[in-house]
């Protein structure tokens, strides 16, 4: 697992270019035109086409609304809960051995596994919500677990030499310590929630859900529905990364200034 954030070499390396997009596109269209058949492997042109009429339905909009706020409601609530946690266990042990087996076993456990087993409790309105959460605590909780017990010791002796008081010492040492953990395992959460709560949603089919338009172009083997769709999940992650990112960043920055 990736615990500390990439350098700008790597960055560079992984951005992605408008010639390597336009050749993939370029590729697709020709395998489906090789095909010639849409059902099996929709153009992109036939997608966009698709899409851009789906855009001006108001049930479009209410769908994406419905998966955008209990995804963004489980990833939340999952940094919160596991920056919580990874403090509680730094500052007691019993804590870090009493989560040590439950976070494993979330990682360990098949994501259609767990959606199954809570689709027994949750109602499945509310079952993305929580399957996210499931999936992102335990990144967030063990990378920034890491991050607290890399902290510089000389900065923290040097902290009770001048009597810092505790909430100056995670100010001014352990956030700017700790963030490129933080920053790090937020890049890698906001993936997997976006996965893992659509996922939820083809599984439990809620009313008015991405995952529920999904499963009903499976169905009716509308293959431009599907992929149109598909390209919606993408680009409202990918927005929604840039977005939080860009204001973790922001608020970083503004508390350095302070």
């Amino acid at each position: 697992m990736m615990h500390s954030t990439t350098s700008s070499k790597d960055h560079s390396r992984l951005r992605v270019r408008p010639w390597a997009i336009l050749l993939w596109l370029a590729v697709w269209q020709a395998a489906s035109a090789a095909l010639d058949q849409q059902l099996l492997l929709a153009s992109p042109i036939s997608v966009l086409f698709r899409l851009f009429s789906l855009v001006r339905t108001l049930p479009f909009w209410e769908s994406l609304l419905f998966s955008f706020v209990r995804i963004c409601a489980g990833f939340l609530g999952a940094v919160c809960l596991g920056v919580l946690l990874a403090a509680l266990s730094v500052r007691f042990l019993k804590v870090s051995e009493l989560l040590a087996p439950l976070m494993l076993a979330i990682k360990a456990i098949p994501v259609a596994s767990f959606i199954i087993l809570v689709l027994i409790w949750i109602p499945s309105r509310n079952l993305s919500v929580f399957i996210s959460f499931l999936m992102v605590l335990p990144v967030i909780y063990t990378n920034v677990l890491d991050g607290i017990r890399a902290t510089d010791k000389d900065l923290l002796e040097m902290a009770r030499v001048f009597s810092l008081s505790p909430f100056r010492t995670v100010r001014y040492i352990y956030v700017s310590q700790v963030m490129p953990f933080f920053r790090s395992a937020c890049t890698i959460s906001l993936g997997l929630c976006w996965k893992s709560g659509i996922a939820a949603e083809v599984i439990g089919i809620p009313d008015g859900s991405i995952g529920e338009n999904l499963y009903q172009a499976k169905i009716y083997l509308n293959t431009p529905d599907l992929f149109a769709w598909t390209l919606v999940i993408v680009l409202i992650s990918l927005v929604f990364e840039k977005l939080f990112l860009a204001l973790l960043d922001w608020g970083f920055k503004r508390l350095e200034r302070m």
